[in-house]
C-alpha cells in the first residue's frame, strides 16, 4: 500500500528503498499502539506527511555528511533521509529513551545504521562529544525559531547549517533576529511543495563559533528565548 502511494511522488526511489518505507510504516502503526510516536497513522498521511516531508531537506545534504537529528521522535526526518541518503552519517537525538528503542528496533529492520542519543539538545550542545561537530541539525516540530536556534546552532560546525521544517515562517522568521545575532548565525527561507497547507524549510547558516554560554540550561531556551 504505501509502495503504492509513494512510488509517483518520487519515481526515482529503487524497490529496496519502497520496500523499507513499507517497513517503517507497518513498524510505526504497530508500535503506536504501544508508544505514542504519531497522531498522523492514515497510510496516505503518513506518506505525505511525514515520508515526502522528511525529504525535503535532502538538497541541502551534501554527500558524506555528518547530520544530527534534533528531537528526532519516531525518527523524522533523520530515517527517511537515511533510506534515500544511506552515504549520510545520522544521529538520531531524543529526551524519551522509549522512541530511542523503536528506531533501535526499526534500524535493524531496515539494514541501517545511525547512532542514537539519548539526551536534552541543551546538554549535547555543551558536551564536547557534539558541540560544534555536525555540518547540518535538522528539527521538525519541536520548536519555535528563536528557541531552535539556541538548541541546534550550538551542535553545528562554523559553515555548517540548522534546518527547521516550519509552516508560514515569516512571523516566527522576524522573533528570531536576536537569536541569529548573538548566534551568529543568518537564516533563509525556502518553499516546500506540498498539497496539505504551507510548508516552508528555514535554513539557518552558521558564520562564527557559538558564545559559550548557550545553549543554556535544559528548559531554558524555549522558556526565555533569546
Amino acid at each position: 500500500m504505501i509502495q503504492e502511494l509513494l512510488s509517483p511522488l518520487r519515481p526515482d526511489l529503487k524497490p529496496e528503498q519502497l520496500n523499507q518505507f513499507e517497513t517503517y510504516f507497518n513498524m510505526l502503526a504497530d508500535w503506536n499502539t504501544r508508544v505514542n510516536l504519531t497522531a498522523i497513522t492514515d497510510p496516505e498521511g503518513v506518506v505525505k506527511k511525514h515520508f515526502l516531508d522528511s525529504l525535503a531537506a535532502e538538497p541541502y545534504l551534501k554527500p558524506g555528511a555528518r547530520v544530527i537529528d534534533v528531537g528526532t521522535g519516531a525518527g523524522f526526518p533523520g530515517v527517511p533521509l537515511l533510506i534515500v541518503r544511506p552515504d549520510l552519517k545520522v544521529t538520531l537525538m531524543d529526551s524519551l529513551q522509549k522512541r530511542l528503542v523503536f528506531l533501535e528496533a526499526l534500524l535493524n529492520e531496515l539494514g541501517l545504521s545511525a547512532e542514537r542519543v539519548h539526551a536534552r539538545a541543551e546538554d549535547a550542545g555543551q558536551n564536547p562529544l557534539y558541540r560544534e561537530k555536525f555540518d547540518v541539525a535538522l528539527t521538525r516540530a519541536v520548536s519555535g525559531l528563536p528557541a531552535l536556534c539556541e538548541l541546534t546552532l550550538p551542535l553545528v560546525k562554523v559553515g555548517g547549517i540548522s534546518i527547521a521544517y516550519k509552516g508560514d515562517a515569516e512571523e516566527e522568521l522576524q522573533s528570531a533576529n536576536n537569536a541569529l545575532q548573538i548566534l551568529h548565525a543568518t537564516a533563509e527561507r525556502v518553499s516546500v511543495s506540498s498539497d496539505y497547507g504551507a510548508r516552508e524549510l528555514v535554513v539557518l547558516t552558521k558564520h562564527g563559533a557559538t558564545p559559550k554560554q548557550y545553549p543554556r540550561k535544559a528548559g531554558t531556551p524555549s522558556k526565555k528565548p533569546l
